[in-house]
C-alpha cells in the first residue's frame, strides 16, 4: 500500500525488508486490542546477521548506532506486517526497549539506541515519539551488538 508513511520512507530512501522470521519459539508480534507488541529485533539484513560484537570493544559507537538503525528498520517491517501492510494505521510508537551488547566500561547505551529513536521520529513524526529504555548487556543472542523491541498503538483496519 502507498500512503503517507510509505511516502516518507521513500523520501528517506528506506526500503523495508520482508518481516524477519522468528529465530526461536516465539511469534514476531502480538496484536492485542489497539496495541502491537513486537518481539526483539536484531540487526539482520538480507537474512544475514550483521553488526556482531561488543560496542566499546569490537565496535565503535557509530557501528552500534548503525546496528540500532537496522533493528529499527526490522521493527518497522514487523509493524507493517501487523498492520496488514498499511503503516498509516500506526497511531503511536509507545515504547522501545534497547539492549546494547557492550564492554564493561562502555557508558553510552542511550546514544546507541538514539539511532532507532531518531529513525522512528523521522518516519512517523510526532507519533514516533516514545518512552524508552537503553541498557547494556554482557551478551546478546548471536553476539549481535543491539536488540530492540517495541510497543505500538494502531487503528482498526479501514
Amino acid at each position: 500500500m502507498t500512503g503517507r508513511i510509505q511516502k516518507r520512507l521513500d523520501e528517506l530512501g528506506l526500503i523495508l525488508p520482508p518481516a524477519p522470521a522468528p529465530a526461536a519459539n516465539y511469534v514476531p508480534y502480538v496484536v492485542s486490542g489497539a496495541l502491537v507488541h513486537i518481539s526483539g529485533q536484531i540487526p539482520m539484513e538480507d537474512g544475514k546477521i550483521m553488526h556482531q560484537g561488543k560496542v566499546g570493544a569490537d565496535l565503535s559507537l557509530e557501528q552500534g548506532q548503525a546496528a540500532a538503525k537496522v533493528c529499527a528498520v526490522n521493527l518497522m517491517a514487523q509493524l507493517r506486517a501487523a498492520c496488514d501492510g498499511d503503516l498509516d494505521r500506526v497511531r503511536r510508537c509507545i515504547k522501545l526497549g534497547g539492549f546494547v551488547n557492550a564492554s564493561a566500561d562502555f557508558e553510552q547505551h542511550p546514544a546507541v539506541i538514539n539511532a532507532a529513536s531518531d529513525l522512528f521520529g523521522e518516519v512517523f513524526g510526532e507519533a514516533g515519539q516514545h518512552a524508552r529504555f537503553a541498557v547494556g548487556a554482557n551478551s546478546l543472542p548471536f553476539n549481535v551488538a543491539v536488540e530492540i523491541d517495541g510497543i505500538f498503538e494502531i487503528s482498526s483496519p479501514s
